[in-house]
């Protein structure tokens, strides 16, 4: 396999990003960076904070900038933050630099798995799930937009969705499917 590979998952946040990027980039032997850690510990803060100081359009600029750097090395898994599709340049970076896998997932496992996060500033809200909807609604296309593989990971555990990643890579010669029995 080469060591250029990279990949970047996208997808609304609960998806499981994080957590099948850690699996993920340990199977293929990839560098684990997720981007809104990486933009909190640039700016030594938290997200909600971010967003409370320099509202969504600062942090989105932030979060621009972290991925324009973060594409251009070589080498990783990127968790991107849900929101992430929303700027032009993040799309064109992500789709141009590596392969996406879109982990799409419906509002209700979304709720379901984040509905008492507080690190989450577009949840704290009166009606999370029509903010979730309306999320959807605006960003699938563009996840879709910009995907090489599209996974639906509700009710899935995440060895699973790994598994299943890691055989349509192969089958997409994005990885060498050599032992491809492994991930079937």
């Amino acid at each position: 396999m080469s060591h250029t590979l990279n990949l970047y998952l996208v997808g609304p946040m609960g998806a499981g990003k994080s957590t099948i990027g850690r699996l993920l980039s340990s199977e293929l032997g990839l560098d684990f960076i997720d981007s809104d850690r990486e933009i909190e510990e640039r700016c030594g803060t938290n997200i909600p904070w971010i967003f409370d100081k320099e509202g969504e359009h600062g942090f989105r600029a932030r979060e621009e900038s972290a991925i324009d750097e973060l594409t251009q090395m070589s080498g990783i898994l990127l968790a991107t933050g849900g929101g992430v599709v929303m700027r032009q340049a993040n799309r064109t970076h992500l789709a141009g630099r590596g392969t996406v896998v879109y982990l799409r997932t419906s509002v209700e496992q979304q709720l379901a798995r984040t509905g008492r996060d507080k690190n989450r500033p577009l949840l704290q809200t009166e009606n999370p799930q029509k903010v979730l909807t309306d999320l959807f609604t605006k960003r699938d296309p563009l996840y879709q937009e910009i995907a090489d593989i599209v996974i639906q990971t509700d009710q899935r555990n995440p060895r699973n969705v790994v598994n299943e990643i890691m055989r349509r890579l192969a089958e997409n010669n994005i990885i060498d499917g050599s032992n491809e029995d492994t991930y079937s």
